[in-house]
């Protein structure tokens, strides 16, 4: 692996003496995003002074991707390169050190959020599997602790990401600071106005758990929230299988709490889900994490905001609201 990032870098280093910086030919600044709602949050603060686009192409599942050396050297030709944070995107420091050299500027945007631990409520006795060896269990309970880097999921998260981009714009463009501002400051009012939403929806809340039958997510909001989140998975990492323990135990609890609706996760297959859900009698729904989106959802211009208000009525639903 090392020889190929060395050769990548030789490569990189030929390209950047013969290819010309975009804004060298365009007053907009080149802005790339790991993930949907940076992407979208440029958009919102940028308009039509940036030129932004979504390192991931549409459909793809984020957990598991690697940038190729096409994407990198695109990000070497860039302006701006936003990423989330070292926790989802563990590539960041290859990405780092062939970039440093080019001028590109690279933004963590969740810089200044107060990071959780992953750890989350799973079905009752889910590690008593007396089938499972002493690997298996330490393999999970490490899982269990990661930091959860699913920081966008929390609105007032959503502000700080916001406010560290059009720090960033502004850095890189201050002749239109003012331009960038009152973009961002209607922006943060809109996230105030989704903040608001999801506090309406979970301090009136009848019932205090939901069930998800992807790997866990919405860590900030349950945090916040006190919400109980059940999951037969452990952990972020797609490749993650739930045991037929932690399958079984979930199903007596959705008996017992009678619940009605299951959600799963976006752009992976709910095969685990849909499996509950016949055992269950429960209904499967997407609750959507906007890491990122479809091509149909891409062309018609989704936004955060309406993937976030979506999942607000989701989970009121979920929550039995009458």
């Amino acid at each position: 692996m090392k020889k190929v990032w060395i050769l990548l870098t030789v490569l990189l280093l030929a390209l950047a003496g013969c290819t010309n910086n975009q804004n060298e030919t365009n007053d907009k600044l080149s802005v790339i995003t790991s993930l949907f709602p940076q992407y979208d949050f440029v958009r919102e603060i940028g308009k039509d002074k940036v030129d932004v686009s979504l390192l991931l192409s549409p459909g793809v599942e984020s957990h598991a991707f690697d940038p190729t050396p096409s994407q990198i050297i695109a990000i070497t030709q860039s302006d701006l390169f936003i990423y989330t944070n070292p926790e989802m995107e563990p590539w960041i420091d290859q990405i780092v050190e062939n970039v440093k050299d080019d001028g590109t500027l690279i933004l963590e945007s969740s810089k200044g959020i107060q990071f959780i631990e992953g750890s989350h409520d799973h079905s009752e006795d889910e590690h008593d599997d007396e089938d499972h060896d002493d690997q298996n269990e330490q393999d999970e309970h490490d899982e269990d602790h990661l930091v959860d880097p699913h920081v966008w999921l929390d609105p007032l998260n959503a502000k700080i990401m916001v406010t560290n981009i059009s720090n960033a714009l502004i850095e890189l463009d201050p002749e239109n600071e003012a331009f960038y501002t009152e973009n961002t400051n209607a922006y943060l009012a809109k996230l105030d106005d989704l903040n608001d939403t999801f506090e309406e929806v979970f301090n009136e809340r009848p019932n205090d758990t939901i069930i998800y039958g992807g790997h866990f997510a919405f860590g900030y909001l349950a945090d916040r929230f006190d919400l109980t989140i059940l999951s037969p998975y452990t952990g972020f990492s797609p490749d993650a299988e739930p045991t037929a323990n932690a399958i079984s135990e979930l199903i007596k609890t959705i008996e017992v709490k009678n619940i009605k609706i299951i959600f799963f996760e976006e752009l992976i297959e709910p095969r685990v889900a849909n499996v509950i859900a016949e055992q269950t009698n429960t209904t499967p729904m997407l609750l959507h994490g906007a890491h990122n989106v479809t091509k149909q959802e891409m062309d018609s211009n989704i936004t955060y905001i309406e993937i976030m208000h979506e999942n607000a009525e989701k989970l009121k639903e979920a929550l039995n609201y009458e």
